[in-house]
């Protein structure tokens, strides 16, 4: 997951940062601290498709429904877009559970002392970016979607709640005490079993 948060931010963050800055409100510090919380968020949720809904088979038919890369090649149209589409859902149409991904945010945004509705308007616009870049690793990556199923899992052990959490609390410190036990919650009733 470490490997594929730095390439995507080193391929795509700098133009993702700057419009999701322009189209939210947010400043592009607070944006380029954010992407890094909110995409292991996303393949949290996938993650959670896997392993519940049809192992790597049920990735495969979100990224080719869900991850066209070519939206990779006009990223300020859908972020434009997406930031203001009223109808925009921070919980991704259910793969981050029923309220995750709004759970997520007000966390993230009490954590960070920032508006949570701005970052309500990141999750809808980040995850196609995300699930494109997905799809393009895919075509190129050993093992095919195998190794995209692997990535989602980032020390391997089966388990993505304490890797997600990782990723989202990291940078947020002086503030991870109270912070870890809300997105502890949040993350293990999106993330566990049922």
């Amino acid at each position: 997951m470490a490997n594929f948060i730095d390439d995507f931010m080193k391929t795509y963050g700098d133009e993702v940062v700057t419009q999701m800055a322009a189209n939210t409100g947010l400043d592009q510090k607070t944006v380029q601290s954010l992407i890094p919380k909110l995409t292991p968020l996303i393949l949290g949720g996938l993650k959670k498709q896997k392993d519940e809904r049809g192992g790597d088979a049920r990735v495969d038919h979100i990224l080719n429904k869900y991850g066209d890369p070519s939206v990779l090649d006009n990223i300020e149209d859908l972020i434009s877009s997406k930031t203001h589409d009223s109808t925009a859902d921070a919980n991704l149409g259910g793969l981050l559970g029923d309220d995750g991904g709004v759970q997520a945010a007000r966390a993230l945004g009490k954590s960070l002392n920032i508006d949570a509705s701005a970052i309500m308007k990141m999750i809808p616009s980040l995850a196609p970016i995300v699930l494109g870049a997905l799809s393009k690793k895919k075509a190129t990556a050993p093992g095919g979607i195998g190794g995209i199923g692997s990535l989602l899992d980032a020390n391997g052990d089966g388990s993505i709640i304490d890797d997600v959490a990782g990723y989202i609390l990291k940078g947020t410190a002086g503030k991870q005490t109270r912070g870890k036990n809300i997105l502890g919650s949040i993350l293990g009733s999106m993330l566990k079993n049922k």
